[in-house]
């Protein structure tokens, strides 16, 4: 058996939302938004998914709108906020919002520390200089964990008339986060990072703002995001939703992930020249993730190595994964961005997915190596 260490990427199907699936493709394709039967009963299973969405985010239903993907929700969030102003943001953030502001706005880098942690005071400079901008942050890194204070950001961002886009994609269904509290404009979620299937994501935009649709010609989420819905997406979604939405699911499994997480850190590090990034407090990052740094190997040999032996991680920014391109979130933290590995866990993840990856790390490791001396 493989041992799948890559769940910040994409996570597999709960086996709810399989099953879930089966029984929708059972059911009869119709348009939801027609008057008659076949199509009231798509309807109705979109419209709970939203229900168990909004549940697990704290929002109400109405405040959901279902989109494609992460940078979708992105993308959207930012031509609709920022269009024509300053839009403020960590080069840590993922490339849709880097490549969103320097098509919508003028970007305007916001610092970040050697961990990874926002500089509030230089974004408190930021906003005094720029009227009406908009701020762009992350819940949790997706690369590093690592955890911001997203409503001093939003706090800062109302004091100076600013707006804000949060990224909970990382955050939602792993840590128990009230998004509705923190009063953002809009705010990203995702299902493939929570066990629901690719081609299905959220935007949860702020009680009585309206987002313009991105995506134009029907009239579809409200008519905040046109085309037919992708209901095998939205209603996986909404089922991997209401498995975590059970009571203490999240607690439970952020307990299991930050246990096998420190097992993973530990085999790492054991080996030398390796070193944890981000911030060292594990409260301070996403129970889930971990991503580490390599002395004197490249990215590539390595996850080619550990694949050959079973295991299956990350390296680099998930967006430049078919290039293994350097990882611009080390980068901005000004660490080695050419020797980053990544591994992540979920719910899936085996007590022998964490006793494969110590056995193979090491060899691989050490092969490479000796192959470089």
């Amino acid at each position: 058996m493989r041992a799948y260490l890559d769940h910040a990427s994409v996570s597999p199907l709960r086996p709810a939302v399989l099953e879930a699936l089966h029984q929708v493709l059972e059911i009869a394709q119709a348009d939801p938004g027609r008057p008659y039967e076949e199509a009231l009963v798509i309807r109705d299973l979109i419209e709970q998914a939203r229900e168990e969405v909004a549940a697990l985010t704290g929002a109400t239903p109405r405040q959901v709108v279902f989109t494609s993907s992460i940078a979708e929700s992105i993308t959207t969030s930012i031509a609709a906020l920022g269009e024509g102003g300053p839009i403020i943001h960590a080069r840590t953030e993922r490339s849709a919002v880097e490549a969103s502001a320097a098509r919508y706005g003028t970007f305007l880098e916001l610092r970040v520390d050697h961990e990874g942690h926002l500089d509030l005071s230089h974004l408190e400079s930021l906003l005094a200089e720029s009227d009406g901008a908009l701020v762009c942050c992350q819940v949790a890194n997706h690369e590093t964990g690592v955890l911001n204070d997203v409503g001093e950001v939003v706090a800062a961002a109302r004091r100076h008339g600013g707006r804000v886009h949060v990224d909970a994609s990382m955050a939602c269904g792993h840590l128990e986060v009230d998004l509705a509290q923190l009063d953002a404009d809009a705010v990203t979620v995702s299902s493939e990072l929570i066990g629901g299937p690719v081609g299905s994501a959220g935007i949860i935009v702020r009680r009585g703002h309206v987002l313009p649709p991105l995506l134009l010609g029907g009239a579809q989420e409200r008519a905040r995001r046109s085309g037919l819905e992708s209901v095998l997406a939205i209603v996986g979604f909404g089922v991997a939703a209401g498995v975590l939405n059970e009571p203490g699911a999240v607690a439970a499994e952020a307990a299991t992930a930050r246990q096998q997480i420190s097992l993973l850190e530990a085999s790492a590090t054991a080996v030398a020249g390796v070193s944890a990034v981000g911030d060292a407090h594990e409260m301070a990052r996403a129970p889930h993730l971990r991503c580490f740094t390599i002395e004197g190997i490249e990215a590539e040999p390595v996850l080619l190595g550990l694949d050959r032996r079973g295991v299956s991680v990350h390296s680099g920014s998930a967006c430049s994964a078919e290039s293994l391109l350097p990882s611009p979130v080390l980068a901005a933290m000004g660490l080695d961005a050419d020797r980053s590995m990544r591994l992540s866990v979920g719910h899936s993840t085996t007590d022998d997915d964490v006793a494969r990856f110590a056995g193979a790390f090491s060899q691989v490791v050490e092969a490479l190596r000796s192959l470089a001396s």
